[in-house]
């Protein structure tokens, strides 16, 4: 007899391996590529990160007060400290770098089409599908790829910054996410919210621009 968690095991490795073929995609720096428009340097990549960590605490901090769940707040307080601090880390760094940040504004180009879309989610399953298990997702992967940018161009105190501090607690992040979604996407209904709202998570993601169209395989993963 299959039971309910072991229905969403199945659930949840089908959406990962999907994840990951689309994310293999992408190869060694596509997503930097596609977020930066193809201008690679650290510097530009480093301001671009501040805007998507200013979003993501935002995004939390919006999400708390109309979630109900004790469980899932505290995923979205922490995850709302952590991305604000890297914000602070990342724009010290920039300072190191000899930028001059006093007028610097993350959000001159306005918010972003995937912050318009997440702040509006009205249901738990959906926010910690899209957020911290979705859009951390695509964070796992950028920064890996920011990493090896760094240490190819010889930024090793940037690359460390990432490897020991930004990287491990968003994976962290993804990790939280996906825990909570095993023990609460057990049926059909949450199972095809999750999946609505991943495919549109990593449609829009700037990341992933140039494989959107990827996505749409998303609807294909079995619900119960």
């Amino acid at each position: 007899m299959v039971t309910a968690q072991d229905d969403s095991k199945n659930f949840m490795q089908a959406l990962e391996d999907e994840m990951k073929r689309l994310f293999a995609g992408l190869g060694d720096q596509g997503a930097l590529e596609s977020e930066s428009d193809g201008q690679l340097e650290v510097v530009g990549l480093l301001k671009l990160a501040l805007t998507s960590e200013l979003e993501a605490s935002e995004i939390a901090a919006h999400w708390l007060p109309t979630t109900s769940e004790i469980e899932a707040k505290t995923i979205l307080a922490e995850q709302c400290s952590d991305e604000m601090r890297h914000y602070n880390l990342i724009f010290k760094r920039l300072q190191e770098l000899g930028e001059d940040m006093d007028n610097f504004d993350p959000f001159a180009q306005g918010y972003s089409p995937l912050y318009h879309y997440l702040r509006g989610l009205r249901t738990t399953i959906e926010r910690i599908a899209a957020g911290p298990f979705a859009c951390e997702a695509v964070a796992e992967v950028r920064n890996a790829q920011f990493i090896d940018f760094c240490r190819r161009v010889g930024d090793e105190k940037t690359a460390r910054l990432y490897e020991k501090t930004i990287h491990p607690e968003e994976i962290h992040h993804h990790r939280l996410g996906r825990e909570f979604l095993l023990r609460h996407a057990t049926t059909a209904e949450t199972q095809a919210q999750v999946i609505s709202a991943v495919r549109s998570s990593l449609a829009i993601a700037d990341e992933l621009q140039n494989l959107a169209e990827m996505t749409t395989g998303l609807h294909n993963i079995p619900v119960s």
